[in-house]
């Protein structure tokens, strides 16, 4: 009996408990906002991003062979 008295008041402390709650809703709150950003980033924007880059290479390759050919 005195074992399941300790365990209710255990969980009853673990239940008031409210330390850190700030810190998980701001985090959470953090999550919310980067998410979609971070969904928009590689749906959209990293594909124009990897094109620029790969038209850039393409420019270097092209202009080392025009170089080396003069």
């Amino acid at each position: 009996m005195k074992r399941m008295l300790d365990v209710k008041r255990f969980l009853a402390r673990i239940h008031n408990d409210e330390k850190g709650g700030v810190s998980l809703e701001t985090i959470l709150i953090i999550g919310a906002i980067a998410l979609p950003i971070l969904i928009f980033l590689i749906t959209v924007a990293w594909p124009r991003v990897k094109n620029f880059f790969e038209q850039g290479m393409t420019d270097l390759e092209n202009g080392s062979i025009n170089a080396q050919s003069q």
